[in-house]
């Protein structure tokens, strides 16, 4: 988990944080990027060198599961987890799941418009009974990333935002390419990538260009963060599909030979990834740990016998760029203490490949937060009105809104109901000077939820406040209330029953 880095150096945070699957309907929100790109004023960024730093684990996995479902898959081992919650230690602090070729068959992708894919589901499944909750998905035909976050981090994670490239039949379809999703971890920008690029031995040229595309076109919109390398640290993984040279000279039975005598490392000097960064074609702003583990492709479904109708590769990576230098008296670091395939999963002609990383933030203890006022009881049938307080310097986007979630949610998608906020900027040119200055202020709003949100009896719920700027923009969760339930109450008699 996080834990403070002894250090005497003293630095500060950041503000806004998100998720969810979209802003709640995309046709009731207008969004102009343009106008609603959140920064951070050099007088914050002063303020970031003043906050200690501490230390988070970050776990990732990327695989490419070849159109496969996981009914009977037991994911533990995969995650490094033990057979029950009790027995496990030392849990990182966020899981980031990347995968290729997800089934996008045209039935599970109207499925997934109104729940979970399979595999998101099955990786829930097993995080929440360890207390994680999935900050965001992001999918692009095969393409899936998610990231979970332990709940007691949700309020340090903000302006959260998914891009995606889509780099198959020169750009117009999905089925290669990347999906990404940008966030601030206690005050630090990260980007996370999952790729696809083009396949075979002959395509390095494409696989190239198609990490050349992914880097121009991925734009997103929280200002001076706008492009995946902007980010203080940037993790990139997926099927890269980069082969081994030498497709003339060395077949594929000598490749599995050399692989049988442990010759790993004289088969890596042929690796077209290693090569094109050396060489600055691609990938050469990323660093990676050489494998160690063999090739993670292509195996015969089912068994751990390698597919001779192609060459073996390691075509499944993780990569990763940090920006030392990014903040005043403050050096970034990231280590990679792990890098492994898991040869024991073999439903896909791919093992899956994993990694951990310990990076460095900050401490955040003064993000600006909305506080509710206390719930008691929320009557079922009746308006509902809550009441909650807006820091002073607190900036309201064009699309915020209040969710009502479940008190056990598990994702940040999974919203019973929810209101959209009065936006302070809509509403301040109708403010005299006075009213303007006390807007400054902190201040106590109210807002009144419909007769019509129907919550199921015995269950107790939040409130979650989300800042955003609406669809595919940057969305943050600002605010967290107490536990409440609700009741129905009996209507008050009138004159009418009385006989």
């Amino acid at each position: 988990m996080f834990h403070r880095k002894s250090s005497k150096k003293r630095r500060k945070s950041f503000r806004n944080h998100d998720s969810v699957k979209a802003a709640p309907p995309k046709t009731l929100v207008k969004s102009n990027f343009g106008n609603n790109m959140i920064h951070v004023s050099r007088r914050r960024r002063f303020l970031l060198c003043m906050l200690p730093i501490v230390e988070g684990r970050i776990y990732i996995v990327t695989w490419n599961v070849s159109t496969k479902f996981p009914e009977n898959l037991s994911l533990h081992k995969l995650l490094g987890l033990e057979s029950s919650p009790s027995q496990d230690t030392d849990l990182p602090d966020f899981f980031v799941i990347g995968l290729q070729e997800v089934n996008a068959q045209p039935q599970n992708t109207l499925y997934n418009l109104f729940k979970d894919d399979m595999w998101t589901q099955k990786f829930k499944d097993l995080l929440k009974e360890r207390d994680y909750v999935v900050i965001k998905t992001e999918q692009m035909q095969g393409l899936l990333l998610s990231v979970f976050a332990r709940r007691k981090h949700l309020l340090h994670l903000r302006q959260v935002e998914t891009e995606y490239t889509r780099t198959g039949l020169g750009g117009i379809w999905g089925n290669k390419g990347a999906v990404s999703i940008r966030l601030n971890v206690y005050g630090c920008s990260i980007c996370l990538v999952n790729s696809h690029l083009a396949a075979h031995d002959h395509m390095l040229e494409e696989r190239i260009n198609d990490y050349d595309k992914i880097v121009q076109e991925h734009k997103f919109h929280v200002k001076t963060k706008e492009t995946i390398f902007d980010h203080d640290y940037v993790f990139w993984f997926g099927d890269l599909n980069f082969r081994l040279t030498g497709e003339a000279t060395t077949s594929a039975e000598e490749i599995r030979a050399m692989v049988a005598r442990d010759e790993l490392k004289k088969l890596i000097e042929k690796d077209q990834l290693l090569l094109v960064r050396r060489e600055r074609r691609a990938f050469d702003k990323l660093q990676e740990r050489l494998p160690q583990f063999p090739p993670t492709f292509k195996f015969e479904h089912g068994t751990n016998d390698y597919d001779m109708k192609r060459r073996p590769a390691w075509t499944d990576r993780i990569l990763y760029a940090v920006k030392e230098n990014n903040y005043r008296n403050v050096k970034l670091t990231v280590e990679q203490t792990s890098y492994k395939s898991h040869p024991s999963y073999n439903i896909s002609d791919h093992k899956p490949v994993t990694s951990e990383f310990t990076v460095k933030v900050y401490e955040d203890t003064t993000e600006r937060t909305i506080m509710f006022k206390p719930i008691e009881l929320w009557s079922v049938g009746e308006p509902n009105t809550i009441e909650y307080v807006i820091p002073a310097g607190f900036e309201e986007s064009n699309a915020d809104w209040i969710g009502i979630y479940r008190e056990d949610f598990t994702s940040l998608s999974e919203y019973l109901a929810y209101e959209y906020t009065e936006t302070y900027k809509e509403k301040q040119h109708q403010l005299n000077e006075q009213q303007q200055q006390h807007q400054k202020n902190t201040r106590t709003v109210q807002l009144t939820f419909s007769e019509n949100v129907n919550l199921p009896l015995g269950i107790r719920y939040q409130l979650l406040y989300f800042q955003s700027t609406g669809t595919r923009g940057v969305t943050g969760l600002v605010g967290i209330s107490n536990t409440f339930a609700v009741e129905k109450r009996c209507p008050s008699p009138t004159f009418d029953d009385i006989d």
